[in-house]
């Protein structure tokens, strides 16, 4: 009798926080091809290609954990962070753009999402929404209070970049 998903996905995580990444893998792999339809092992096994460098590898497993029902909510923005984070490694901006902008849209208060949408953004040629984001980011995230004092200019410059006074 093989091993319930659940202890499955444990070995694939503990193999993976050890450091054992080709391990990882290897488990990921095995417990996918047995699961074939479970978004969390898809998920796993995205990772497990991510941490070795294997992108676009990766991306069918992240698809195919989007697509399917069954992951947390803890899961589903990291899946999507995952593929935006690696279509935007892989050059695919406008597929990271669309991903990211999702995860932005289903989970606003992870502020990672917003980080890496940011960049996509720089890639895409979108330098003033961009910027914006990232001077949104710091002022919902910081703890600076000397970056707070200055809160209001932040958030005016973060809404209009070009604005210019006489």
């Amino acid at each position: 009798m093989s091993e319930t998903i659940e202890a499955g996905i444990a070995r694939v995580t503990s193999a993976r926080a050890a450091g054992r990444h080709e391990e990882a893998l290897e488990l990921a792999l095995e417990l996918a091809a047995e699961h074939p339809d479970d978004a969390r092992v898809a998920y796993q096994a995205g990772w497990a290609h991510d941490k070795l460098g294997k992108e676009s590898a990766a991306v069918p497993f992240y698809s195919r954990a989007l697509s399917l029902p069954g992951l947390s909510p803890v899961e589903r923005h990291g899946v999507f962070l995952g593929l935006g984070s690696t279509y935007r490694t892989l050059g695919r901006y406008e597929e990271s753009l669309e991903t990211l902008r999702r995860g932005v849209a289903e989970f606003p208060d992870f502020a990672p999402l917003k980080a890496f949408l940011a960049m996509t953004l720089y890639n895409c040629g979108e330098h003033k929404e961009a910027v914006s984001t990232l001077l949104n980011l710091v002022l919902d995230t910081t703890g600076d209070s000397s970056v707070k004092s200055y809160s209001e200019a932040i958030a005016l410059y973060a809404r209009d970049l070009d604005q210019v006074w006489d």
